[in-house]
């Protein structure tokens, strides 16, 4: 009984060091603070694959240099790689979005103060940006499914192993692309180069026969 539960408490132990390098190595969660001027607008974007859930908090910190009581509001947009609108809200001062992703590319979310406070020197913005199993909600998970302990930590594991290697996969993908992009790329630089060759000396030989035969008028040759 001793051995038994001295080797799953060395495989819980296991498991948890292999969580934490998993989830050192691959980022898929973040938490940023972002200093959001008076005017303008800035913007954090991620690179994410489709079928991926994205979920983020956000929320305005606050003027701590004046000391206000009252927060200033800020605008969000979020849009996807093909410019399409996924959560937009104006006059808040904290909120969520979450969504899944149906298009592969560059996910841009954009923060600007409300126009009642662009006379202001700026706000802090706090954003937690989570995707993929980062976003998963495993508390419901182990209540739905009637699971904890190391087989909790085992399903976590195994979620974290299909991310990273479905990563793997459209990164190798978008390599693959961007090669592809590549070669035609300098395949047309090089033609490029061989019509501009070509049309070099053809310039060059009309030259050389236009003054062959102003030479020969002028009689000098």
């Amino acid at each position: 009984m001793v051995r038994h539960s001295f080797r799953l408490l060395n495989l819980k132990l296991m498991i948890l060091c292999s969580l934490e390098l998993f989830l050192f190595f691959m980022p898929i969660a973040r938490a940023v603070w972002m200093d959001l001027p008076g005017s303008g607008t800035k913007c954090v974007s991620e690179d994410i694959q489709r079928n991926v859930v994205v979920l983020a908090d956000y929320s305005v910190i606050g003027d701590i240099e004046k000391h206000s009581e009252v927060v200033p509001t800020i605008s969000v947009r979020v849009t996807s790689p093909y410019g399409n609108n996924l959560h937009h809200q104006e006059n808040v001062t904290h909120g969520q979005f979450a969504f899944t992703t149906t298009e592969d590319g560059n996910y841009l979310a954009c923060f600007w103060m409300d126009r009642s406070h662009q006379e202001d020197k700026g706000v802090t913005v706090g954003i937690d940006w989570k995707t993929g199993i980062a976003a998963k909600d495993w508390e419901s998970v182990a209540k739905k499914e009637k699971i904890e302990g190391v087989e909790l930590e085992l399903n976590k594991l195994e979620g974290l192993v299909q991310a990273i290697g479905e990563n793997l996969v459209y990164l190798k993908d978008r390599e693959s692309e961007m090669r592809i992009v590549s070669e035609r790329t300098n395949a047309r630089v090089a033609w490029f180069s061989i019509i501009s060759i070509g049309v070099c000396i053809v310039v060059s030989l009309l030259q050389v026969f236009y003054l062959k035969r102003y030479f020969q008028k002028k009689k000098l040759i």
